[in-house]
């Protein structure tokens, strides 16, 4: 990983599991594969590292206490999250490649939802527990998907302690320009972030209009990383639960005009802004990896 370079990520796990028939629970959500199909996890690390990915990310993003609390087996938080290193690892070492592990560090109480987030006390404690466990076998912390400014701030503060280089990404709203889904403005959060000793700011899991908006304001932040990592959903409801039992919680719908090729165009204009780290987020797979390597090879 290398700041003066064009880093490509990889792309989201969920659907991934999904596309090869694994269960993905409303609870525990992705790290159901790690009790149930751990081997295709690995499968997925190897294709997105084959696809052309410079940086892995742990599945860790639903090992969350409170969540494997549901399905009574919060006693494998550690282990879970030991797993999940340990598979991206073996990825890399069977590559041959100089390929960066990042640790993915999720919102704890229910993703797009900043009205759900806990007390900055409560979650830095949470966040540090995770990045602890995680830290032995990554390069980096993603700390993902925040959605306001004081999760982030936690996030990052639980994430730092490992002196590991952190990196957050915020989830912008669908209809507000330049916003974190609290409604918070991006240049407050900039403002903040900017000075707690992370490298850099990303725009993920939100719509790819919103992070060609958001670019120029990440790219200006000063920061050695910039980029970001869209979804393909087609739109996220304010109060929009995965385990949730209303008309629109569960799975979201997924758009049908983000094809690989289409997906890069948004790739390619967010690099021409100033993005040096860029890739795929849920609903996306090694396909839009290896599209995004290509084009990016390309320039």
């Amino acid at each position: 990983m290398n700041p003066n370079t064009l880093n490509v990520l990889d792309a989201g796990m969920g659907k991934a599991l999904s596309m090869r028939g694994v269960t993905i629970p409303p609870t525990i959500w992705s790290a159901n594969a790690l009790l149930t199909a751990p081997d295709v996890v690995l499968d997925i690390h190897r294709e997105n590292i084959a696809a052309g990915a410079d940086v892995i990310t742990t599945n860790s993003y639903g090992i969350i206490r409170n969540d494997l609390a549901k399905e009574g087996i919060e006693d494998q938080f550690a282990a879970l999250n030991q797993q999940a290193g340990a598979l991206a690892q073996q990825a890399v070492r069977e590559s041959g490649r100089q390929v960066a592990i990042a640790g993915s560090l999720p919102p704890l109480n229910g993703s797009f939802r900043p009205d759900r987030v806990q007390s900055s006390a409560l979650i830095t404690e949470l966040y540090r527990e995770q990045a602890e466990l995680l830290a032995p076998y990554v390069d980096l912390f993603i700390c993902e998907t925040m959605s306001t400014i004081s999760e982030a701030l936690a996030a990052a503060a639980g994430a730092t302690v490992t002196g590991k280089p952190v990196l957050v990404a915020l989830t912008l709203h669908d209809e507000q320009t330049c916003a974190l889904r609290s409604g918070e403005t991006l240049a407050a959060a900039l403002e903040q972030l900017t000075s707690v000793g992370i490298v850099g700011v990303l725009a993920n899991c939100c719509l790819p209009e919103r992070i060609d908006e958001a670019m120029p304001l990440l790219a200006n932040a000063g920061l050695a990383y910039c980029g970001g990592y869209a979804n393909a959903f087609s739109h996220i409801p304010t109060d929009w639960l995965l385990d949730g039992d209303k008309q629109a919680d569960g799975a979201l719908n997924l758009r049908e005009d983000l094809s690989p090729e289409i997906y890069c165009r948004f790739v390619s204009r967010w690099v021409d802004q100033g993005a040096n780290m860029v890739g795929g987020c849920c609903g996306t797979t090694a396909e839009h990896t290896a599209a995004i390597a290509g084009t990016l090879a390309a320039r």
